[in-house]
């Protein structure tokens, strides 16, 4: 068997590769053996080689077809390309090819499928759970987990459909051999995957990455490190990739690297699938310089030549930027990994943590409206009856679904009946965990001892020591100066004002529902006219400053970002998405948090563009309240919370045009929704929406 695998490896990657010491032993416990095998080692150590050759053994000996779960489409059409290179058949089932599933599914009875790929989310849809999943599960010659340490809720990037998989193991037939691998689990993950997997062989192996040099270059703002990046990209080798933390940033960073005459592309989870695909291309085959990518290009993308990673910003731990860092270097001598960490990054980590599981009551609320519900809710019908944003909602039943409290069928999701307990003192946990993480990371960013040995520690790597590599052991090799004239074009860059916002053209949905008498599109004439803010507080030029602003003592806005406002307003006057008609005057809408910010903003731009100051939309407590849920939420709490006095229903009336709304963020943009057409229903002939923000 050693033989025969030795030679499959060959045909995989090539005739000079040899089969590793822990590869072989995986391989013979899975096809020899019949066991359960968690793999721990580095990215690029060859992982996807052990399930490949172990299933074309398999397969050779007559067991059913692999299944791989894999977390992201990348990843799925990587291994589908390698398994061709070794004779394996390989097929995906996933989101992007749904016209496909009925073929594959008949190639998979038909025994023409040696490895069927799929991602965690499809485990638990009702029909591949229901119809396709026990008959598979009943064949299956080898389960392979994919990137496991996202089984774990102590990990890095928890979801809560792996967590399916337990019910999946529990289906498999007796004997089935299973494999699970990771490159970024430290001992705690391991621990709690190898529980779940039960009776498994637990192989880890060192973390150190030879080719990896790693540094890090802290510089005072934004504008330094991007104008730093504009200039010294060229000098870094090969191809490679620059992460941003947030999709703004990709996209402005990539927008100046450009400007600088750099071929680079931006990459995020929002980026539609033909796009990721061909910006994923064009970085393998070297016709850009980089991509400029949040972290939706992560694990699993292979570009073994890959020369260099860049951070622009620090992820929130120091395993998940070891993770990320190790897409470089994988089959050159040596790549370079540079972290540029910045003052924003901190707050850009809060607002990620604020999305993690919902307290207890929020979490009772919604499974008791599943209860008193006669049918199925779908996540859509469900959000306006509770207090949680979509996002968050769809994650808390993923795990109510696991812990068996809901069950997601036809039509959406409905009790069990079964009793629940919230596992307070895990979460709390958990969190303790997120905050030693951050801090973790900032320490990682000031280190003066070997980064390379640190990041190992923070995997609980034994064998961790002195890389010889890094700045810290061999000197800086990259220059820290930035020339006055690049710092000038970043600033400039990023100084530049002016971001759209957008108006909302339909009521959420299942306003009736809870007692608001608001359905489908908003009537053309009681739309917002488009508007503009700013920045985004995600940006990487405005989004600093802003939300430093609006984190301060309440106070009158301040001249620098005054001057944005009138950079914006010029621009917005006479640019190419200029606005139809220009206002005649100017409303402000009261805030019970910034009222003297708000105040001042108005008063400002009146006298500014010689406008009347005709009033103040008045507001009650529920608007503050809610701020803090979703849409059908703050509908309900913003429709009845904001008065138009007769005064000033009278100045908007007598306008000769339309009125500029000013506020101090838009977050959902509701609440100038509602406002605009309240004063539209007073006689405004329009409403131009104006704000210091934009959430996002």
């Amino acid at each position: 068997m050693f033989e025969e695998a030795s030679a499959l490896l060959k045909r995989l990657a090539g005739p000079a590769a040899e089969l590793r010491e822990d590869q072989w032993a995986a391989i013979s416990a899975l096809v020899g053996d019949r066991r359960r095998v968690l793999c721990v080692q580095r990215t690029g150590w060859g992982k996807s080689a052990v399930y490949f050759v172990a299933t074309a053994l398999l397969r050779a000996r007559g067991a059913g077809p692999t299944v791989i779960v894999s977390p992201l489409l990348a990843l799925m059409r990587n291994q589908v390309d390698a398994a061709a290179r070794a004779g394996i058949s390989a097929r995906t089932i996933n989101s992007a090819n749904l016209e496909e599933w009925d073929a594959i599914t008949a190639e998979i009875a038909a025994g023409a499928v040696d490895v069927l790929l799929v991602s965690p989310e499809r485990l638990n849809n009702p029909d591949f759970r229901d119809n396709v999943l026990p008959k598979l599960a009943a064949t299956t010659g080898l389960l392979v987990v994919d990137e496991a340490h996202c089984v774990s809720d102590w990990g890095h990037d928890f979801r809560p459909d792996y967590r399916r998989l337990r019910t999946l193991l529990l289906d498999l037939s007796p004997g089935t051999p299973v494999l699970a691998t990771t490159a970024t689990a430290n001992a705690r993950v391991s621990a709690d995957v190898a529980e779940q997997l039960g009776d498994a062989l637990v192989l880890r192996g060192s973390l150190d990455r030879e080719s990896l040099r790693l540094g890090s270059l802290t510089l005072p703002s934004a504008a330094h490190r991007l104008a730093w990046l504009g200039e010294h990209l060229r000098d870094l080798p090969g191809s490679g990739i620059v992460y941003t933390l947030t999709v703004a940033g990709a996209h402005e960073a990539a927008a100046y690297l450009r400007a600088q005459g750099y071929e680079v592309a931006a990459y995020s989870g929002q980026s539609e699938d033909a796009d990721r695909r061909a910006a994923e291309a064009d970085l393998v085959d070297n016709r850009i310089k980089a991509l400029v990518a949040t972290s939706a290009l992560g694990m699993g993308f292979d570009k073994p030549d890959l020369g260099f990673v860049v951070h622009l910003g620090a992820p929130s731990s120091p395993i998940a930027y070891y993770q990320q860092v190790g897409r470089a270097g994988r089959a050159v001598e040596q790549a370079d990994v540079l972290l540029l960490p910045g003052a924003e990054d901190a707050a850009i980590w809060r607002y990620f943590a604020s999305l993690a599981f919902p307290p207890e009551d929020q979490v009772r609320a919604v499974l008791d409206v599943l209860a008193d519900s006669d049918r199925p809710l779908s996540t859509a019908a469900l959000e306006p009856r509770v207090e949680l944003r979509r996002n968050r909602l769809e994650l808390m039943l993923k795990v109510l679904d696991v812990d068996g409290a809901v069950r997601r069928v036809r039509g959406g999701w409905e009790s069990t009946g079964e009793p629940w307990v919230h596992d307070t003192a895990r979460y709390a946990r958990i969190a303790e965990a997120r905050a030693a993480e951050q801090e973790s990371m900032r320490q990682y960013a000031a280190l003066r001892t070997c980064r390379m040995e640190y990041l190992r520690l923070q995997l609980d790597d034994p064998g961790a020591v002195p890389c010889g590599r890094c700045d810290a052991c061999a000197g800086a090799w990259y220059p820290t100066e930035v020339a006055d004239d690049a710092l000038a074009s970043a600033r400039a860059h990023l100084g530049r004002a002016g971001v759209e916002i957008a108006p909302r053209r339909l009521w959420p949905t299942g306003l009736p529902a809870i007692g608001v008498a608001l359905s489908g599109k908003i009537p053309p004439a009681e739309q917002l006219l488009p508007g503009r803010a700013i920045g985004r507080l995600s940006d990487l030029g405005w989004g600093d400053k802003l939300r430093r602003l609006l984190a301060a003592p309440d106070a009158p806005l301040p001249d620098d970002v005054f001057n944005g406002v009138v950079a914006t307003l010029a621009e917005w006057a006479k640019g190419d998405d200029r606005w139809p008609e220009r206002p005649v005057g100017v409303v402000v809408i009261d805030s019970h948090s910034t009222p003297r910010l708000v105040a001042s903003l108005g008063e400002r731009i009146a006298a500014v563009g010689r406008l009347p100051l005709l009033g103040t939309v008045t507001s009650g407590a529920a608007a503050d309240a809610a701020s803090r849920t979703n849409s059908a939420q703050r509908v309900r709490a913003l429709h009845s919370a904001f008065t138009v006095s007769p005064g000033l229903a009278s100045a908007v009336r007598a306008a000769e045009g339309p009125v500029l709304l000013v506020d101090d963020l838009v977050d959902s943009g509701w609440t100038m929704a509602i406002v605009a057409r309240l004063l539209v229903q007073a006689g405004a002939r329009g409403v131009l929406p104006f704000a210091l923000a934009v959430s996002a």
